[in-house]
């Protein structure tokens, strides 16, 4: 899993989003390959960190994120 940020632009009547080159050859995308997205917004962000913040579980975080991962190689 790669985390970084970029600033939409317009493609018409879309947004568009440029992937660095850094994190297309490390994750091994290509033009036909598809790619899961998930948007977190600036006020987004502050809901996952007030709500992660208070969450309470069992196991270590950087384990539920390895199980959240799996299958996604």
């Amino acid at each position: 899993m790669e985390v970084f940020e970029a600033t939409p632009k317009q493609w018409g009547n879309s947004l568009g989003v440029t992937i660095p080159r850094g994190i297309v050859r490390k994750a091994g995308l290509s033009p036909k390959r598809k790619v899961r997205f998930i948007v977190i917004s600036n006020k987004g962000m502050k809901e996952l960190r007030k709500a992660f913040g208070t969450l309470k579980t069992e196991k270590p975080t950087q384990r539920i994120m390895d199980e959240i991962d799996e299958g996604y190689d």
